[in-house]
């Protein structure tokens, strides 16, 4: 009974998953086993979130793509569907392991469409991007009929993405926030985050770890941002 009552106490309802996490299917058998548990009422408590890989980057691919999503997540449509990355890679490539001849042309503009497709199809209730800077943005902007709703990018205390930030603020594009930590400890992180001394000054003096004090800093600038996201979702 006490491990029934975990996840209500955490209260989790935001997933956010990819193709490229391979968690679709486990994640899809957690919510399906919460479901049927009681522990979430119905599907619309949750807002899961999943993201279009670089090898499915075309207009052909998008669709069938998201539909294998949905079978991996036993789900009739996810809440946010994203371009993973403003990339595209061959169809053989296997997760990171890519040499630049794997890299081929991607088209935003085709892309983009089979992405709004997907919106029209209710499969993805909401569609956006991931990893997108000010020049890719405003390439996808002058053809998109349904611009995206979020663009998910790296942003902590070691980058700021101001200039991204009202690019997007100006569009009516919420940023959400990736890797709050920097990828401390990771090959392609940094350790600017969780050695910055003012972040350590402020551990020191709550008793806290670095970690914990900027997981809040992230949390607060979140809750101070959630409700506009929440108006925006409902609107379109």
């Amino acid at each position: 009974m006490a491990d029934k009552k975990i996840p209500e106490v955490i209260g989790y309802r935001h997933f956010d998953t990819a193709a490229f996490y391979n968690t679709e299917e486990p994640l899809g058998q957690a919510v399906s086993k919460a479901l049927e548990l009681g522990l979430v009422k119905n599907r619309d408590e949750l807002f899961i979130t999943s993201k279009l890989w670089c090898t499915d980057a075309h207009h052909d691919l998008v669709l069938p793509a998201l539909k294998t999503t949905l079978k991996k997540l036993g789900l009739e449509y996810v809440d946010l569907y994203l371009i993973h990355w403003p990339v595209r890679f061959k169809q053989d490539v296997e997760g990171l392991n890519f040499k630049s001849e794997d890299i081929i042309p991607f088209d935003i503009k085709g892309t983009w469409e089979a992405m709004e497709e997907c919106y029209r199809l209710g499969l993805a209730k909401s569609i956006g991007v991931s990893n997108f800077g000010i020049k890719k943005l405003s390439t996808l902007l002058e053809n998109a009929k349904i611009p995206p709703a979020v663009n998910q990018v790296e942003m902590n205390p070691s980058w700021h993405q101001g200039k991204l930030r009202e690019f997007c603020k100006q569009k009516g594009i919420h940023v959400s926030a990736w890797s709050p930590l920097g990828g401390y400890n990771l090959s392609w992180g940094s350790c600017a985050v969780m050695e910055n001394s003012i972040l350590r000054e402020i551990a020191e003096a709550r008793k806290k770890s670095v970690a914990q004090v900027q997981l809040i800093n992230s949390l607060n600038f979140l809750k101070s941002h959630i409700y506009y996201f929440y108006i925006e979702m409902t609107d379109r």
